[in-house]
């Protein structure tokens, strides 16, 4: 019966596993600088600190909604560019692990990793 189970583990490890989930991971840090600096950063409305920092966001086919707030300055909204992971083509052959990818986000990357905003000042009345 160990026997089983042990081949039954493995199995699934092999036909879960995925080339990108394994090598790059599902997130990805990216460095957000802000001119002036230490503006908020908020992904996807959860407040993650000041910039300048690297926030770690969630891959997938849609770039999390990043907004920079600081007092006196229009916010700034935007979602980083995903692009294609090219480590996923190592699963062409292995259409689950493929599968797996496209489902934790890791067949995408943000590119680029970095991104520079200057603020806009707010216009008075």
């Amino acid at each position: 019966m160990k026997k089983v189970i042990n081949i039954a583990a493995v199995s699934a490890t092999l036909l879960l596993s995925s080339c990108a989930t394994i090598f790059t991971g599902t997130t990805q840090t990216v460095q957000i600088n802000s001119d002036p600096p230490a503006a908020t950063i908020e992904v996807d409305g959860v407040k993650t600190g000041v910039t300048p920092m690297a926030v770690p966001l969630k891959k997938g086919f849609t770039g999390q909604t990043i907004s920079l707030k600081l007092d006196g300055y229009e916010t700034k909204t935007f979602q980083p560019q995903s692009t294609f992971n090219a480590v996923s083509v190592v699963n062409f052959l292995f259409i689950p692990g493929f599968i797996v990818d496209a489902a934790t986000g890791a067949m995408m990357k943000y590119d680029p990793k970095v991104y520079e905003f200057t603020l806009e000042a707010k216009k008075s009345n």
